[in-house]
C-alpha cells in the first residue's frame, strides 16, 4: 500500500498530522484510519470472495486479464526491450520458422547469412546486399 510512500513522505504526514490535530487528537485520528483501512481490506476481500463463489471457475479466467494490467502498470521499458530482444531467440536458430535460418521476409537471419571469410569484394557498378528489416 505504501510502495510509493518513503520514510520522509511518512514524517512529513505525521508531523503535519501532529500540528493540526494537536496531541490529543493524534493517537485518536490514527486510530480511527486503522480501523477504517482495516474495514475496506475486510470489505475487498469478502467480495472478492464473494465474486469467486458466484463465478466459480470462470473466475480464474478472469485472473489473467487483471495479471495482464497488472503487469503494464508495473512497465518498464528497458526491461520490455530486454525481454523482447533476448527471450524470443528460438532454439533451432532459424527465426519466423523459415527453413534455412532465414528471416519471414526471406533474408538471411543473423548469423546465418555467408561468413566473411566467404564473402567476396563487389564489383564494379555492382550494388551491396539490402536487408529491408535492417533499415
Amino acid at each position: 500500500m505504501f510502495d510509493s510512500i518513503g520514510w520522509v513522505e511518512l514524517l512529513i504526514i505525521i508531523v503535519a498530522g501532529l500540528f493540526i490535530l494537536g496531541p490529543e487528537r493524534l493517537p485518536s485520528a490514527a486510530a480511527w484510519v486503522g480501523r477504517t483501512i482495516r474495514q475496506v481490506r475486510e470489505y475487498a476481500t469478502g467480495a472478492r470472495d464473494q465474486l469467486k463463489q458466484e463465478m466459480g471457475p470462470e473466475f480464474e479466467s478472469l485472473r489473467k486479464p487483471l495479471e495482464d494490467l497488472r503487469e503494464l502498470r508495473n512497465f518498464d521499458p528497458k526491461r520490455a526491450i530486454t525481454k523482447h530482444l533476448w527471450d524470443d531467440v528460438p532454439i533451432n536458430g532459424s527465426l519466423g520458422g523459415g527453413s534455412g535460418g532465414s528471416k519471414p521476409n526471406g533474408y538471411p537471419a543473423a548469423g546465418q547469412g555467408p561468413s566473411v571469410a566467404q564473402e567476396r569484394p563487389l564489383q564494379h557498378g555492382e550494388r551491396p546486399p539490402f536487408d529491408p528489416d535492417a533499415t
